[in-house]
C-alpha cells in the first residue's frame, strides 16, 4: 500500500483501521500482509489488497452514500466500505454461497457495522444486484463477470459508479443518464469467476 496505489484520504484511512488479517482463515493469517489473493474456501478468494486499493480508489466512495458489494466473500471489501460510508453510509453485501456470507458477517461484526446498522447482508446470486435498497451511488463487484449485469446498471442512481472486473479487465462505468455510461478498462487483472444458481 506504499506503492501510491491509495491517494484518497478515505481509502488511505479504511486500509490503516481494517486489518486484512480478520478476514483470512486462521491458517493463512501469517499471510495476510501479502500482496497476493488468499483462498477462502468454496473456491473464492479475498482480493490482493493492491487490486482492491485500485477498485476502492476508482469507486470514490463518500461519506453517506449508499453502497452495493457484490460478492462480499470473506467481509474484506464489505468493512472498507462501511469505513467509507460512515454512520451515515448504508452498505449492502450479497454474497452467493451461504458458508461464507456467514464467515463475512461474522468478519465484519468485529468492527460494529452491523450493529450500528451501517450494513446488512444477503445471500443471492451477484447479477440481480438487490433492489430492495437501490438506487446505489456506488457498485463494487469482487468477481468477474462476462458483461455488466443490466440490474446493476438500473439500480445505480444517475452520476453512480460501477467498478467491476470484466475477464480480466478493471471496468469502470459512470452512469450520465439512464441509457448512456461512461466507460474505462484497466488490464492486467485476475479474478475469480461472479457466481450465479446455474453454476452450482
Amino acid at each position: 500500500m506504499k506503492d501510491g496505489y491509495i491517494k484518497s484520504d478515505n481509502v488511505i484511512e479504511a486500509f490503516a483501521d481494517i486489518d486484512r488479517m480478520e478476514f483470512v482463515p486462521q491458517d493463512l493469517e501469517l499471510q495476510a500482509e501479502a500482496n497476493i489473493p488468499l483462498p477462502i474456501g468454496y473456491g473464492q478468494t479475498i482480493s490482493q489488497p493492491m487490486t482492491v486499493a485500485i477498485m476502492m480508489e476508482l469507486l470514490d466512495v463518500q461519506r453517506g452514500h449508499n453502497v452495493l458489494d457484490i460478492g462480499s466473500g470473506s467481509g474484506w471489501t464489505t468493512a472498507l466500505l462501511c469505513h467509507m460510508v460512515g454512520e451515515k453510509g448504508k452498505v449492502t453485501a450479497v454474497e452467493h454461497v451461504p458458508e461464507l456470507l456467514e464467515f463475512g458477517k461474522n468478519n465484519v461484526s468485529k468492527y460494529g457495522f452491523i450493529e450500528k446498522g451501517i450494513v446488512e447482508f444477503h445471500e443471492g446470486d451477484g447479477v440481480d444486484g438487490y433492489v430492495k435498497n437501490a438506487p446505489y451511488d456506488r457498485i463494487l463487484v469482487s468477481a468477474s463477470a462476462m458483461e455488466v449485469p443490466d440490474a446493476l446498471e438500473m439500480q445505480l442512481k444517475i452520476g453512480g459508479k460501477i467498478v467491476i472486473p470484466i475477464h480480466n479487465r478493471i471496468s469502470y462505468l459512470k452512469k450520465n443518464d439512464e441509457h448512456d455510461f461512461y466507460k474505462e478498462e484497466y488490464s492486467g487483472f485476475s479474478f475469480v469467476p461472479l457466481m450465479q444458481k446455474s453454476d452450482d
